[in-house]
């Protein structure tokens, strides 16, 4: 038995343990740097010099890949390096390292912690303060939303995020876990596309260039983790069939290649439905319905999608876990 390849296996699958287990009893810590500020600085200082001195489409789609290239292997690089220097110091101090640049990368408890700051106020019968919550994690106007309409827009981000801001994550920490760099690199590379995403990934000047290399790179980095939930969730729910037929149904006609089918897996689940007129900037957009309305969306709904992701969460571990133990020599 080659026991340097067995212990560096045992480090990983305990890497991915404790990162999971940081982020749902921790989470980020506000006083904190956090590696998505850093790349969020970069792609602010990075976006404004470019805006500022290209006009062209052409010029600027180009930009924007060099930006995203730049960014997720800069990234992943400098986690991997990270990593490296603890490990010299002493291999606890890398499992520790390790384990606290992974939990960064998953948004779980941030997710969960947001929810409760909605619903905290709105459960007290304080509607505006729930509104005024809601604006920090929405792009939509909320001054003049009903109560239902506060709790559609909490489920909604709490279902689309998963996928991205868990799911996703955890996917590529797992499969960085079976290759020679580890998970860090990989995590964080794809938290880069990620935040580049969420940054300038829109269709609107200024970024409609210069982000779109970012977009559609991100669409396709989330693709598979995507359709792993939708599966995962359908299994969860013993209603395999019924929820994929809902999602095949509904997904689709979400413009976005994966929150359509993020967000419509939860609501089959927990027989809800998402979706509708939405005001953004004062102009009222339509979004696909998603899912049907067997249920209202109430609090005690969004802890159970909560729940649900959690459980997600430990199934994708239990087997990643299981698999690295019968991969280790």
């Amino acid at each position: 038995m080659d026991f340097g390849i067995n212990y560096e296996m045992h480090s990983r699958i305990l890497v991915l343990a404790i990162a999971a287990l940081l982020d749902y009893l921790i989470g980020d810590p506000w006083n904190w740097l956090h590696p998505v500020q850093v790349m969020g600085w970069f792609i602010q200082r990075y976006t404004h010099f470019w805006l500022k001195h290209l006009s062209s489409p052409v010029p600027l789609r180009i930009a924007g890949v060099g930006l995203a290239i730049a960014l997720i292997v800069g990234s992943g690089t400098v986690g991997g390096l990270i990593v490296y220097a603890a490990n010299l110091i002493h291999p606890i101090v890398g499992v520790v390292t390790e384990s606290i640049l992974l939990a960064s990368c998953f948004a779980g408890r941030s997710l969960r912690a947001a929810a409760d700051q909605v619903l905290q106020p709105l459960l007290q019968g304080n509607l505006e303060a729930a509104r005024n919550q809601l604006s920090r994690y929405v792009g939509r106007d909320t001054e003049n939303l009903s109560e239902a309409e506060v709790l559609r827009a909490v489920l909604e981000t709490v279902t689309e995020n998963a996928t991205d801001g868990v799911m996703a994550p955890l996917f590529y920490a797992i499969v960085g876990a079976f290759l020679p760099m580890g998970s860090v690199p990989i995590a964080l590379a794809y938290k880069a596309a990620s935040t580049l995403d969420s940054m300038v990934g829109y269709r609107e000047p200024p970024y409609t260039h210069i982000g779109w290399f970012s977009a559609r790179l991100e669409d396709g980095l989330t693709w598979v983790p995507c359709r792993l939930t939708v599966l995962t969730l359908a299994l969860l729910s013993g209603r395999l069939r019924q929820v994929l037929q809902l999602c095949q149904r509904d997904a689709p006609q979400d413009p976005s290649p994966n929150a359509g089918w993020s967000e419509c897996a939860y609501a089959a689940v927990l027989g809800v439905q998402v979706g509708g007129s939405n005001p953004y900037k004062g102009i009222v957009k339509h979004k696909p319905l998603l899912g049907d309305a067997i249920y209202p969306i109430t609090a005690e709904v969004i802890a159970q999608a909560t729940q649900l992701t959690r459980r997600n969460i430990l199934i994708w571990l239990g087997m990643a876990i299981a698999a690295l133990y019968i991969h280790s020599p």
